[in-house]
């Protein structure tokens, strides 16, 4: 066998898979574990026929790979990443490429492409998006780090990630070191929002109307083949419709108390950390929180009183208002996603393509959708675009929903039942639309109790005042600073 045109560290599910997709490609790779006995068992598996080299050291799998070495490491992120990366570093040779495709927080990639560069290597941090099944047929794939690396592996991500309906790879270069993580760890938060809204829509077919499993599966499947067309949507109609052996209906087997690996929360510190307001995904973050403390809702039912579930109006044209409210809800949720990466392209000096950032996610990631080719064509008509609802399509598709969601928010709140992320939605929408909120009073409370200052309408920005609102004060104002 020729030597390996790549070569793949970690034999968990998403590893072989990508190895599968590659090899059937056209690609030879090489692969190594550290627990060796899974290599002869992928080799003797799966592997089996295929042209894929099994390595039991990281000296044999260097020696089996064409120059410039490309390594991707497909492991548990953290310290084990560092702890591969040094490993690989004592057989690579100057130049060779190591390449990290787990969910590593992009504060990590940034430190670590400095790292590998002053060794004389190259580092790639991707991000891969489509589970399982899309690291076997087509992933989204999300590379960034060092620019001298692209071309190598290019030929290589292209050939197997997810292709749009007119042919276009899923995948293309993001930008400098922390740059492909960062928006991977976007497209999980925007996952979590997604999530969330669907699974609150649900809640109130349930809870307010009383719709049976099946129908619901039905409604899910009527909001599929419509502008809501996405993957997530799709698993939900297939979800609500799935019985198991002896006839029961999965779903309500299931326990309530939702996990998480991490990139939500990421998502809503880096907003934090940026000063955006990604109220949708940090709502969506909370609500998996609020569902892991299972006990103590119980034990709360028990105690804490709330309005009865009563609904007097007409069921068909709630279900079409609560397709409304959910797709405004999204566009708000990819409005505060985009203005997250501007604020951090901005932040890290990242060069970002968003309208090639949403062809990356139209096909094979979790969060794919019809929705994104119009994100896509925003971006296309104006690459300096501040904020999507500015563009005329999703201003329009907001206003014409607008008075659907309201009704449902406000029917929600009446009833009881929790919508963090749609009402959220909502609440950002309305503070984005006004043009003076009241942070002129927080502005005057801060001022009153630590001489934070303020600055005013009738003077130029970037002019703060102090007043001695008591008489006590005196004039002396705390410095200004914005965390």
């Amino acid at each position: 066998m020729s030597k390996a045109d790549i070569a793949v560290i970690g034999l968990a599910v998403m590893g072989e898979n990508l190895i599968l997709n590659m090899e059937s490609k056209g690609f030879t790779v090489a692969c190594y574990n550290r627990t060796t006995s899974k290599v002869d068992e992928f080799i003797q598996g799966r592997a089996k026929g295929k042209n894929i080299i099994g390595c039991k050291s990281l000296e044999e799998l260097a020696a089996n790979l064409k120059r410039p070495r490309k390594v991707m490491i497909m492991i548990k992120a953290g310290a084990p990443v560092d702890k591969a990366i040094d490993s690989l570093l004592d057989v690579l040779e100057d130049g060779d490429i190591i390449i990290d495709g787990g969910n590593s927080n992009f504060n990590d990639t940034i430190r670590r492409t400095k790292y590998v560069e002053e060794k004389g290597k190259l580092y790639i941090g991707t991000g891969v998006s489509g589970g399982e099944e899309g690291a076997l047929k087509g992933p989204s794939i999300m590379p960034g780090g060092s620019p001298g690396a692209w071309e190598s592996v290019k030929p290589i991500f292209q050939k197997i990630a997810a292709h749009t309906p007119d042919g276009q790879p899923c995948c293309d270069w993001v930008g400098q070191d922390g740059a492909g993580h960062f928006v991977k760890m976007v497209h999980n938060g925007i996952e979590y929002g997604d999530m969330q809204m669907i699974c609150e829509s649900y809640l109130l077919m349930k809870e307010v109307l009383g719709m049976t499993n099946q129908q619901m599966h039905e409604v899910f499947a009527q909001w599929n083949e419509g502008k809501l067309d996405s993957y997530l949507i799709e698993i939900t109609r297939d979800i609500l419709g799935y019985k198991d052996e002896d006839g029961n209906e999965v779903i309500d087997l299931i326990l309530d108390t939702a996990g998480q690996k991490g990139t939500g929360k990421w998502t809503g510190i880096t907003a934090l950390d940026l000063g955006q307001p990604l109220t949708l995904i940090a709502e969506a973050v909370f609500a998996r929180c609020l569902s892991a403390l299972k006990d103590q809702r119980v034990r709360a039912s028990k105690i804490l009183k709330g309005p009865k579930p009563e609904f007097t109006g007409d069921k068909k044209q709630f279900i079409n208002d609560l397709r409304e409210a959910l797709y405004a809800s999204k566009i708000i949720s990819y409005a505060q996603g985009y203005q997250l990466m501007r604020a951090a392209a901005e932040e890290y000096k990242w060069d970002l393509n968003y309208g090639g950032i949403a062809l990356m996610w139209r096909g094979g990631c979790i969060i794919r959708s019809v929705f994104l080719g119009e994100i896509k064509k925003a971006y296309d008509k104006n690459p300096e675009l501040e904020n999507l609802l500015f563009d005329d399509f999703f201003k329009n598709a907001v206003e014409q929903a607008q008075t659907s969601w309201r009704k449902v928010v406000a029917q929600a709140v009446t009833i009881g039942v929790p919508i963090p992320a749609l009402s959220s939605a909502l609440a950002f929408y309305d503070g984005y639309r006004h043009q003076r909120l009241p942070a002129n009073l927080l502005q005057a409370q801060r001022d009153y109790f630590g001489a934070h200052t303020y600055e005013r309408v009738d003077k130029p920005r970037g002019q703060f005042f102090h007043t001695n609102w008591t008489g006590r004060g005196g004039s002396t104002a705390a410095s200004t600073y914005v965390v």
